[in-house]
C-alpha cells in the first residue's frame, strides 16, 4: 500500500480539489456580477464517511447538468443554484451579491489553507514514522 492509498490523505486531496473548484466557481460569480440574468452558482460540499471515503452515488466532484442538452447523471448535480437568487435580484435580472461572494471566497481560501496544512503535516508525520523524515 502506498502513502497515496491512505483514505485520510485521499479525503484531504479531494477536499483540496473541491476548494480549488469552488474558488473557480466563486470567481466566475464575481466576474459575472454585471451580466444580465446571471444567477450565482455554488458547489455542494463533498461528504466523507468515518474511513475518509467519499459518500454519495456520484462521488465528491461529479459532473453537473448546466444545460438542457446535457445527459442527465444518475445522481444529483454537484452545482446548487442559489435558492435565494431572487432575493436580491437587480432590475437586469442579475442576482450576484458581491459582499457575499467575496466573504465566501475568503472563507474558502482559509479552509483551503487549513486543509493543505493538515495534508502536509500528515505527510511529514508518516515520513517521520517510517524513518525518512
Amino acid at each position: 500500500m502506498s502513502i497515496n492509498d491512505l483514505p485520510v490523505l485521499s479525503a484531504l486531496r479531494t477536499k483540496m480539489q473541491w476548494h480549488q473548484e469552488r474558488q473557480r466557481v466563486l470567481s466566475e460569480n464575481v466576474s459575472n456580477s454585471d451580466t444580465p440574468n446571471f444567477r450565482p452558482r455554488e458547489l455542494i460540499e463533498p461528504k466523507f464517511d468515518k474511513t475518509g471515503a467519499p459518500t454519495g452515488s456520484m462521488g465528491p466532484l461529479a459532473l453537473a447538468v448546466t444545460s438542457a442538452s446535457h445527459m442527465t447523471p444518475s445522481g444529483a448535480s454537484s452545482f446548487d443554484q442559489n435558492k435565494n437568487a431572487g432575493f436580491e435580484t437587480r432590475p437586469a435580472g442579475n442576482a450576484v451579491n458581491l459582499e457575499e461572494e467575496m466573504t465566501k471566497s475568503a472563507n474558502n481560501q482559509m479552509d483551503y489553507a487549513a486543509v493543505t496544512s493538515l495534508y502536509s503535516k500528515s505527510l511529514h508525520l508518516l515520513k517521520t514514522a517510517i524513518g525518512k523524515g
